[in-house]
């Protein structure tokens, strides 16, 4: 009896608070979208620095939460919209009580087909609320999702790491029962659980489904997804945001064209020709993406007696550093995630090592820059800006004519040869003082 009246109270409570949660529904909304906007921004930079970086788990992750933050702010938006023309409908409904049709006058056939469509003016409030507690519910939802999500991405490049020889048979079959089970979850979930539905199929998905549950953290919101399930209108909503998200993705991918013969992406790169302020240390500085292509001078126009070279360091350098001298390759490769105490920052600093030389001179070795038709190589210094690795070198300009000129940056194809390959060219003009 204890037992019941506890159960009852609870209820009445959830009641309570089921109807006045409108208002913490707003205050929600206004600050998850206040707090989104402002999580673009480096959202963004850190996307940037992934793709800089070559780090695949990284890049899928802001990625996806790039997107996601979009949609979440398209939802919270919209359930703003619609809670406020609630809001709006339950004061009006105040002042001027509910519709009547007659008074307007209308003919019997409209009379009747707006009695019949649009009926009484509190089961439009009604469909109001229903439309914003759903959307709401389905806005924090896609958080659980982007992170199923990731999880499964991360997991599949996993598999994608060099591995020993005597593992190979192994794991190749974990994963492709692994990948069974991705294509089988995703099918349930598009299908709002099909798989479940027939006695058989049910039996050989039941196993998928406990790891996969597991793996997606899916217990934590399970209650949640089919308590929208069960309803009609709560599928209905879900289904019907779709289209919205995809109009969202070509939203923010639309450009307008400018021109028939110059193009955005004839523009991404330097050459003789274009000029983009990635390859300019003056420009990078006051850009909100400071990240280097290729490698940067200090500027569009030089006056200085010399020419600034940066060469940024990332994963695709170091590949071809180790492929052009074999004695670079590590037996363990250190690449990769590592954790940095608090402490590390404060030690001494470690001295550059006898391997480290080797790998500074093969560099040396590999890259050299041309100015027009003059070939120099220079010496490089390892350097660390901000946290960001690279190599750094100065030209001598006082030789140059004023005007334009174009400098490219060259590499050996390999040890024993003299050819070499163009990496990019970027053109400057020089006006010594």
């Amino acid at each position: 009896m204890q037992e019941n009246n506890k159960t009852n109270s609870f209820t009445k409570l959830l009641d309570r608070l089921q109807e006045d949660s409108w208002q913490l529904e707003l205050l929600v909304s206004a600050f998850a979208i206040f707090g989104l906007f402002y999580a673009l921004e480096p959202i963004t930079y850190q996307l940037q620095a992934a793709a800089f970086d070559n780090n695949q788990v990284f890049l899928i992750f802001f990625i996806v939460v790039n997107f996601s933050i979009k949609i979440l702010i398209f939802n919270l938006i919209l359930h703003l919209v619609f809670r406020g023309l609630w809001i709006g409908s339950l004061g009006l409904r105040y002042v001027f009580g509910d519709i009547d049709f007659d008074k307007l006058s209308y003919s019997e056939r409209f009379t009747k087909y707006l009695k019949r469509n649009i009926g009484s003016f509190d089961n439009y409030i009604k469909k109001l609320e229903n439309f914003c507690s759903v959307i709401f519910a389905i806005s924090f939802l896609l958080v659980f999702y982007i992170s199923a999500f990731f999880i499964i991405n991360s997991i599949l490049i996993l598999f994608q790491t060099p591995i020993e020889d005597g593992l190979v048979p192994i794991v190749r079959i974990v994963f492709v029962i692994f990948a069974l089970g991705v294509v089988l979850t995703f099918i349930d979930f598009v299908t709002h659980g099909l798989l479940k539905k027939n006695k058989w199929i049910a039996k050989i998905y039941f196993p998928f489904y406990r790891i996969f549950s597991l793996l997606t953290l899916s217990f934590l919101y399970r209650p949640l997804v089919y308590n929208l399930l069960d309803n009609k209108y709560g599928r209905r909503i879900s289904l019907g945001l779709i289209p919205f998200y995809l109009l969202i993705y070509v939203g923010f991918n639309l450009y307008y064209q400018k021109s028939n013969f110059i193009t955005v992406e004839s523009t991404q790169t330097s050459s003789s020709h274009v000029s983009n302020g990635a390859n300019y240390e003056d420009v990078i500085e006051t850009s909100s993406s400071p990240f280097i292509r290729e490698f940067a001078i200090q500027s569009k126009v030089i006056t200085e007696p010399y020419i600034k070279v940066i060469i940024p360091l990332n994963t695709k350098i170091e590949d071809a550093l180790m492929e052009f001298n074999p004695k670079l390759k590590p037996e363990v490769d250190k690449r990769g995630l590592h954790f940095r105490s608090g402490v590390s920052f404060f030690s001494q600093a470690a001295p550059i090592d006898n391997f480290s030389e080797e790998y500074l001179a093969t560099f040396q070795n590999k890259y050299r820059f041309k100015i027009d038709s003059k070939t120099y190589h220079p010496s490089f210094i390892i350097t660390n800006t901000k946290g960001e690795l690279g190599f750094e070198s100065y030209i001598g300009a006082q030789d140059l004519p004023e005007g334009k000129h174009v400098i490219e940056l060259q590499s050996l194809k390999r040890r024993d040869s003299d050819s070499l390959v163009s990496i990019r060219k970027v053109p400057f003009w020089y006006y010594g003082d």
